[in-house]
């Protein structure tokens, strides 16, 4: 239960800023409160419900000792015993720290692991899946770099996927996701198993992340084509070292222009994931649970075809739909599941260390 004091310097934080944008104020200080401000719109709205619901509750205390009113009071009173802990609940996961960079958009990396031909088509299948997982949120995806599998799939594909609070929803898909299913290449029915790895970078703007030229490498090469009359015959992909730190990135689409911005954006994306890797492996031992600790080697996920069955391991998740999360209609479904998770963890370190 949050303290009284804690919801008073809310809601008293909230009023001191209103009272300063009502007074003459020069441009930068007027956007920086009006953002904060908006922010604190719906932290401030769940503290009032909460602090009405609690006064409302205390007046119904004497209203109890009245014989005409006890039975009424005693129904709202249950009501309000039930949703004074959702509303309180409800107000602490507005208060929990915010990750910098769930607002941003994304870098999906998809690598085919363990199986061969049929781990690059379950890259593929992946991502189909969040191609149609991004069509539902309304966001774009537009891939940088792909190497198709020999008989489909992919054994690489990098994309950027572009809109608002993208790797929010997709960094807890960060690791190994394994398959188990009868390829169709597979004469006695027997069931393979499959991995793929998926990597998702938040993207990273010149503010986040500083590149001295002195410390890259760059290469010009002809970009890979599957030959025929569309043969890549220029000098078009881009590959950079980033010397410092080892970091190798390329970008082969037709315009060479567009590989250098491309390249450079996947260059940025996972020198600054690096650094953010850096900070939660400093963190790691005051986390409890592994949800969005962005470990690739980690098995996050089993997709059982013969089941229909879906697992996700780091919360013991079973959902008997994998034709609807495969089609991305009830992805949503697990990373619900794994943000609730990960707030739970999150209030507890909280109350842990004192709220």
């Amino acid at each position: 239960m949050l303290s009284a004091e804690k919801i008073d310097t809310i809601i008293k934080r909230s009023e001191l800023i209103d009272a300063q944008l009502s007074a003459p104020l020069d441009t930068q200080t007027m956007i920086k409160l009006s953002r904060e401000r908006s922010e604190l719109e719906p932290v401030v709205e769940a503290a009032r419900a909460l602090r009405k619901a609690e006064a409302d509750r205390k007046e119904l205390d004497a209203l109890l000792a009245d014989p005409e009113m006890a039975d009424m009071a005693r129904e709202e009173a249950a009501l309000l015993d039930k949703r004074i802990p959702e509303l309180d609940l409800a107000l602490s996961k507005l208060l929990l720290p915010k990750d910098a960079a769930d607002e941003k958009s994304a870098i999906l990396e998809i690598r085919a692991g363990t199986g061969g031909n049929e781990a690059a088509l379950f890259a593929g299948d992946l991502f189909r899946m969040y191609q149609r997982y991004a069509d539902i949120h309304g966001w774009k995806i537009n891939v940088v770099e792909e190497s198709p599998g020999e008989v489909g799939g992919y054994k690489e594909i990098i994309a950027e996927v572009n809109g608002r609070g993208v790797f929010a929803r997709l960094k807890f898909e960060s690791g190994v996701h394994r398959v188990q299913r009868v390829p169709d290449t597979e004469g006695s029915g027997r069931i393979h198993t499959s991995a793929a790895t998926v990597a998702v970078l938040p993207e990273a703007v010149d503010i986040d992340i500083q590149i001295k030229p002195e410390d890259l490498k760059w290469d010009i090469t002809r970009a890979s084509s599957a030959g025929g009359q569309h043969a890549n015959t220029t000098d078009t992909a881009v590959r950079i070292m980033h010397l410092p730190t080892g970091i190798v990135v390329t970008a082969s689409a037709r315009s060479q222009q567009q590989n250098r911005i491309t390249a450079m954006q996947l260059l940025k994306s996972r020198l600054y994931e690096a650094e953010r890797e850096k900070v939660d492996s400093e963190r790691a031992a005051s986390r409890k649970g592994q949800v969005g600790s962005g470990d690739r080697s980690e098995r996050i996920r089993t997709y059982n075809f013969p089941q229909g069955r879906v697992t996700d391991h780091r919360i013991n998740l079973t959902l008997y739909n994998l034709p609807q999360v495969m089609v991305g209609i009830a992805l949503d479904e697990v990373i619900e599941a794994l943000i609730t998770s990960h707030q739970a963890d999150q209030l507890a370190d909280l109350e842990g260390n004192g709220g």
